[in-house]
């Protein structure tokens, strides 16, 4: 039996053919690198009436046309206790879904069940600090999703959701891509 000289070893292609697929699956380019070190900020601020003291601010909400909000300037809420931002097609546009964690729930439920009337001014820091929105509270926000039209392009809205996604993965609220969520075990 002949022997070719320049024929390829079957086990030295599989090798290097699996090196290279684990390579170009595997590593993630430098703009998903850079996706998952973005991170945004995400304050809930409660509408209040005039206060002569320092506790409120007036603030623009809209880029267009600015309509002032008067708030109270500590959050009741913020992205510390964020679980989960989506970014959803509505009818006339998107709109960003805020899912909190049990705590956040709860302070949501609190106010939401308080003040209705009255505004929640929507905060964030992304790329810019800018005021996203200010939604009347018009019922009860029982199950911890904070629903909301941002006032940005859909493209903002994108970085926006990742950056909250990043951060909530981040502080522990919400387990990375791929991996299941712990199991608590009382």
């Amino acid at each position: 039996m002949k022997l070719l000289r320049n024929a390829i070893n079957p086990f030295l292609a599989a090798t290097v053919l699996t090196a290279v697929l684990a390579l170009a699956v595997g590593c993630a380019s430098s703009e998903e690198k850079e996706k998952r070190k973005e991170a945004s900020s995400l304050r809930l601020f409660l509408e209040q009436e005039f206060d002569p003291g320092d506790k409120t601010t007036l603030v623009p909400v809209f880029r267009a046309n600015p309509v002032l909000v008067r708030i109270e300037k500590i959050p009741f809420l913020d992205e510390g206790h964020l679980i989960d931002a989506q970014l959803v097609d509505v009818v006339g546009g998107f709109a960003i879904v805020a899912s909190f964690d049990f705590h956040g729930t709860l302070v949501l439920d609190n106010v939401s069940n308080s003040f209705r009337g009255r505004r929640i001014a929507i905060y964030s820091m992304f790329t810019d600090g800018r005021w996203l929105a200010a939604p009347v509270i018009n019922g009860r926000v029982s199950d911890g999703r904070l629903v909301f039209t941002p006032d940005c392009t859909r493209e903002e809205a994108e970085r926006i959701v990742n950056g909250l996604n990043n951060v909530a993965i981040k502080l522990g609220n919400k387990p990375k891509p791929g991996k299941e969520p712990k199991e608590d075990n009382f």
